[in-house]
């Protein structure tokens, strides 16, 4: 009895151990993995690093991680040419395969959403014209035109959408121009406007978009997404 208690407390040590050892190398695996994200995608904002998953050392020695959490804040990207701030975007990665040497690492597949506050979808717009939350899943744009050396300012409930497979499209539902065809097309080329996103993460695809209140979130996905390397 005597010998089998000595047993057992050696493993609950030796385990605690494993553990404690375990968690060690997996914060120091997620912040040096929250450097490589940040510097092969060129971010100038913060980048965290989650792994799922335990033990985390079985899973470096099979070289294959089930679940990586991605949070980067401040990602600058472009749209239509404008530079535009992404605030947020978080992905789940799954089947993170690690390369020799642990130099590199792709995911499988990718599934995230990436935030865009309506000040910085404002940049990509037209000059003079502000964006805001317009209820319903709706945009209101604001924008101003000169008529008959009068500045008129006019505010339309907008529908956005994703076209392309790229590009943010916001079209006003109706524009009050008073009946006057002339005054609802000078709104409309204020308001209206489609603007093309690029410089998303490599791999990483727009799925769809939608406004909620503090600014519109887009959808997005990949395959055979790079992380490092």
């Amino acid at each position: 009895m005597r010998a089998l208690r000595i047993l057992l407390i050696t493993a609950v040590v030796l385990g605690g151990l494993f553990v404690a050892a375990d968690r060690l190398l997996l914060d120091y695996a997620e912040q040096e993995a929250a450097e490589k994200v940040k510097a092969r995608q060129g971010y100038s904002g913060t980048t965290e690093v989650s792994i799922a998953g335990f033990p985390f050392l079985t899973q470096v020695a099979g070289k294959e991680l089930e679940r990586v959490d991605v949070t980067v804040r401040g990602v600058e990207a472009s749209a239509g040419g404008r530079r535009v701030v992404i605030t947020e975007m978080s992905a789940a990665l799954h089947q993170v395969r690690l390369g020799s040497g642990f130099s590199s690492a792709t995911a499988t597949t990718a599934t995230g959403t990436a935030r865009i506050s309506y000040a910085d979808l404002a940049k990509a717009a037209d000059e003079d014209v502000t964006l805001a939350y317009g209820g319903n899943g709706k945009v209101k744009v604001t924008g101003s035109v000169d008529v008959a050396g009068r500045t008129l300012t006019r505010g339309v409930v907008s529908t956005v959408s994703l076209v392309d497979g790229d590009t943010i499209r916001v079209r006003a539902d109706e524009v009050p121009g008073e009946g006057i065809p002339v005054l609802e097309n000078l709104i409309r080329r204020k308001t209206d406007f489609d603007r093309e996103i690029s410089g998303l993460p490599q791999g990483m695809t727009l799925e769809k978009v939608q406004a909620e209140e503090d600014g519109l979130v887009v959808t997005v996905s990949g395959r055979n997404v790079p992380l490092a390397g």
